[in-house]
């Protein structure tokens, strides 16, 4: 482990830096949107049809057609996106508090 960037004069957050809530709800988005897709794909099969009717109470238009699957990834793109997009800006919020 490499640990020339821990300075045991400092605080724990003095070195860090926020995190990107961009970047987060992307990489979070993308995550989510691919979850759906799967989850779409995989209830064809009849697996995990209830999830997938669990869902689709959720994101509307959301089934197991290609227009289905796609309506249900841009949804959950979305809330991947706004949720990791708030987590973020929470944590940077709260991490400035904690000192």
């Amino acid at each position: 482990m490499n640990d020339t960037n821990l300075n045991s004069d400092s605080s724990p957050n003095s070195n860090s830096k926020p995190v990107d809530g961009r970047a987060l709800g992307r990489a979070m988005g993308l995550l989510w949107a691919g979850a759906v897709v799967a989850l779409g794909l995989a209830a064809r099969r009849g697996w995990g049809d209830e999830w997938r009717d669990l869902l689709s109470d959720v994101y509307l238009g959301y089934d197991s057609t290609n227009r289905g699957v796609a309506v249900g990834a841009v949804w959950a793109f979305a809330d991947g996106f706004v949720g990791a997009y708030l987590l973020a800006k929470l944590y940077n919020l709260f991490r400035g508090r904690a000192d």
